[in-house]
């Protein structure tokens, strides 16, 4: 009689998931400062993620920006705090609104696009064939995407903070009745360079885990055509849940070792 088969941990696929979705991450990270670097890929993958995202994330900026101020503005007003409405509306775009508009954009358009052209590199053998060459296909293909998705998130974030803040005033002036200068003394009052920088931080980060988790996922596809569809899919959700759960961290670590303005 064969010996019975020992009960396998229900969470172990998962935990193998994750520790090689990890080993990617150091791996790419390690393979950044490496020579040779592929500029040319690098540009064509800048310039591929920006032709796709740029639009739809200008678009989407104008209305987050007039919703927050919309909100915060009639929150303000109903607990006699109307001249803060400046201030609250600005730190939400930029601490939290401006990154998380980015980091979706970029991993539901660009990372979407790098899972299936690494997933159809794939299931041709291409990956396999670059392998047996001796070409690292984290170092020629990986490390130029996961740059591009971070560069480009980056600018993004920036455009994304000054459409969101402008239609966030012109919102809150036009459809609220607020004054210029009160919203823009409460923003200097309260705002801080610091709030500025924490949102493009976390627009590198973001931009850096839509990079690897669509990688990870284009370079273990299931097998056949419909599997490369299947892990876009997958990339798409996993990084949506790995943003918002980077985001607390990120948001309570800066809460925590960052003062507010006059305190």
């Amino acid at each position: 009689m064969s010996a019975p088969s020992q009960p396998r941990f229900p969470g172990a696929g998962g935990l193998r998931e994750t520790g090689r979705l990890f080993a990617l991450a150091l791996d790419v990270a390690r393979a950044m400062p490496s020579r040779p670097f592929q500029i040319r890929e690098f540009i064509q993958q800048c310039w591929f993620i920006a032709s796709v995202t740029i639009l739809p994330t200008a678009l989407v900026s104008i209305p987050f920006g007039a919703v927050i101020a919309l909100q915060l503005g009639s929150l303000t007003r109903q607990i006699g705090a109307q001249s803060f409405t400046g201030a609250a509306s600005v730190l939400a775009i930029i601490q939290q609104a401006s990154p998380i508009v980015t980091a979706l954009l970029i991993a539901g358009a660009g990372g979407s696009a790098i899972c299936a052209d690494l997933g159809s590199r794939k299931i041709r053998d291409e990956i396999d064939a670059m392998e047996v060459l001796g070409v690292s296909p984290i170092q020629r293909l990986v490390v130029p995407r996961v740059l591009a998705a971070m560069l480009v998130a980056l600018l993004l974030n920036g455009m994304v903070s000054v459409v969101g803040v402008l239609g966030g005033y012109t919102f809150n002036v036009i459809m609220q009745g607020g004054t210029p200068g009160a919203y823009m003394a409460s923003f200097n009052a309260l705002a801080q360079l610091s709030d500025l920088w924490i949102g493009e931080l976390k627009a590198v980060i973001f931009g850096f885990l839509a990079g690897v988790v669509a990688a990870y996922r284009g370079l273990r596809p299931p097998p056949g055509p419909k599997g490369v569809g299947d892990a876009v899919n997958q990339s798409v959700a996993i990084t949506f849940l790995l943003l918002f759960a980077v985001n607390f961290v990120l948001t309570t670590l800066y809460l925590q070792l960052v003062p507010p303005k006059g305190m």
